[in-house]
C-alpha cells in the first residue's frame, strides 16, 4: 500500500527518544508498505468514531492512521493516554 506521512506524525516521531520503540515503528511502517489490504496489518483496530480511521498498537504507543482506497496516511503516534485526545 502507498504510505503518506503527515507533519504531525513526523513531529511526534521526533519526540520519541526510545531506540527500541523507533525500531518497532520502522518495522510497522515496512509492514504497512508491504501489505496489499488493510486486514494484513498486525495489531490494527478500527476506531469507533470514524469508518476510515484505525490505530496500530506498538507497545504503550498507538499509531493513528487513515485509509482511503490504497493510500494509508500516518497521522499521529502518541502514548496510549494521549492518542484519543488528538486522533481522529
Amino acid at each position: 500500500m502507498k504510505t503518506e506521512f503527515r507533519k504531525s506524525f513526523e513531529k511526534d516521531l521526533k519526540n520519541i527518544k526510545d531506540p527500541n520503540l523507533l525500531e518497532r515503528v520502522k518495522s510497522v511502517i515496512e509492514e504497512i508498505e508491504n501489505a496489499v489490504t488493510v486486514q494484513e496489518i498486525n495489531n490494527l483496530k478500527m476506531m469507533k468514531t470514524a469508518n476510515n480511521h484505525y490505530r496500530i498498537r506498538v507497545g504503550n504507543y498507538r499509531i493513528g492512521i487513515s485509509v482511503n482506497n490504497d493510500l494509508v496516511t500516518l497521522v499521529r503516534i502518541l502514548h496510549r493516554k494521549e492518542i484519543y485526545r488528538y486522533f481522529p
